[in-house]
């Protein structure tokens, strides 16, 4: 009779593997989150340092306001209008209709965001989807180990009576 330990799953038990891969997928899922929204923050980081390094001001209307996405259309002192295809940075609060001051790359006019707002402000979110996304990794990992725990302790009660 071999007795197995209790946390390590066994070739006999097919939910075994099962758990294993689930509780693998549920660790690449949340660290895949975690790393894209740090990639997310470090991108708006580099898009302001672009801004900053070459900037240019200018008021420009809010054609369109969303939480996600707003379309703002402005002229450079060059007398062309701008109408950047991707929509202005840090959008929040913004309403159709509504004349800001923006500021944006001279090198690049359509990378363009809100005066006075940085990468600083998609700090919370960011950090709200990872804490949120490990609240629920972290439980349902905890779970999926009790489970093959269970499983397993189950299978070395039964080989321990045959």
């Amino acid at each position: 009779m071999i007795d197995h330990a209790p946390d390590v799953p066994t070739t006999d038990d097919p939910q075994a593997g099962r758990r294993s891969r689930l509780a693998t997928t549920i660790l690449v899922a949340a660290i895949s989150v975690t790393v894209l929204a740090i990639l997310l923050l470090l991108a708006a980081w580099r898009d302001d340092q672009k801004i900053s390094a070459d900037m240019g001001t200018a008021t420009a209307e809010v054609l369109s306001a969303g939480k996600l996405r707003s379309a703002v259309s402005f002229v450079t002192p060059d007398g062309v209008t701008h109408n950047p295809e991707l929509g202005v940075l840090y959008p929040t609060n913004l309403t159709s209709g509504e004349h800001i001051d923006v500021e944006y790359s001279r090198t690049d006019p359509d990378l363009v965001r809100v005066a006075g707002r940085d990468a600083r402000v998609a700090i919370i979110p960011t950090a709200s989807v990872v804490v949120v996304t490990w609240a629920i990794a972290l439980p349902a990992l905890y779970l999926d180990r009790r489970i093959r725990r269970g499983r397993a302790s189950d299978l070395s009660v039964e080989r321990a009576h045959d």
